[in-house]
């Protein structure tokens, strides 16, 4: 009985955090409804750069990942500039526990960067993504694409689009491949996990 009462207090915090991420999840995506009355690619990027911004509260990256305790988590994007805007305003005096934010427009990633979460948006060609995923593939850099047709190879997180709605898959082969661990509200949330090879 103690042990349960002990384990109580733990249950109900992580039943709580999921909770609040299904919670945050469905407001902003049910928000895209209305999208018909408003600029619908504005929305979206909101949407997505809200949604990039919380994706790193449920990430843990291996120790070896930051020189620094204080080390930013730095957000690097790729073809997207106007979500790098929003992401900007997004993360502006915001921290990951000890850790601030940074929002980085890359062209290429640039092991100097130290990017922990790589966005490949739309404005790279399909072939340019591959690459930037290959570089990233096995190191912890939680990667994220927005494309239509399902996963890129070495994707962990790709942003769809569903019934008007901005939604996410997972796949939890490609984040351990690089190294990191999903919360469980993370994935409780998610459209779709894909536990097979990257």
């Amino acid at each position: 009985m103690a042990y349960l009462s002990g384990r109580r207090p733990r249950l109900l915090a992580r039943l709580a955090a999921a909770l609040r991420l299904a919670l945050a999840a469905s407001l902003i995506a049910g928000s895209a409804v209305h999208a018909a009355e408003g600029d619908a690619l504005t929305l979206e990027r909101r949407v997505k750069a809200a949604f990039l911004y919380k994706f790193a509260g449920y990430v843990e990256w291996p120790a070896q990942a930051f020189v620094a305790p204080d080390e930013p988590v730095v957000i690097g994007v790729v073809g997207a500039d106007a979500l790098a805007d929003e992401l900007e305003q997004v993360v502006a005096g915001r921290r990951i526990g000890n850790r601030p934010l940074a929002v980085r427009r890359l062209s290429r990633v640039d092991p100097t960067e130290k990017v922990r979460i790589l966005f490949v948006g739309r404005g790279v060609n399909r072939a340019q993504a591959f690459d930037l995923l290959a570089q990233t593939r096995g190191e912890p850099v939680l990667t994220v694409t927005e494309a239509d047709n399902g996963w890129l190879a070495g994707s962990v997180i790709n942003f769809v689009i569903d019934n008007h709605k901005v939604r996410f898959q997972i796949s939890a082969a490609a984040a351990e491949s690089n190294g990191l661990r999903l919360g469980s509200p993370l994935l409780a949330v998610a459209r779709e996990v894909k536990r097979g090879a990257p």
